[in-house]
């Protein structure tokens, strides 16, 4: 199993990024070489896993490759581009409770 392999997989998701995506950290050049990168390290944590377990994944912050067993001999490839924008503020975790600063009684 290579990458060539998951070639289709590979096409469409190179079209859909050059159609649909606008990332600001990565050119289509750069999207084809982190998906290829992505696409071998997924291959390599399928072929290590543990018994019993299905999958193999990796991901960066753009892009999540799973390859995951499927009857024939050939694992199932998705690859989910990961919505992401740097404008959004990052809330704080529901753990966290904002602090409001109260003065002394009679302060002003």
């Amino acid at each position: 199993m290579t990458v060539d392999t998951f070639q289709p997989e590979i096409a469409e998701a190179l079209r859909n990024f050059d159609r649909y995506v606008v990332c600001l950290h990565k050119t289509p050049d750069e999207f084809a070489e982190s998906l290829t990168s992505l696409v071998q390290k997924a291959i390599k944590a399928y072929a290590s896993r543990a018994a019993g377990m299905r999958h193999g994944i990796a991901l960066d912050k753009e892009v999540t490759v799973i390859l995951s067993q499927a009857d024939g001999e050939r694992p199932l490839c998705g690859i989910y581009f990961n919505l992401h924008s740097p404008y959004k503020k990052e809330s704080l975790p529901k753990t966290v409770q904002s602090f409001v600063e109260r003065l002394p009684k009679g302060a002003k």
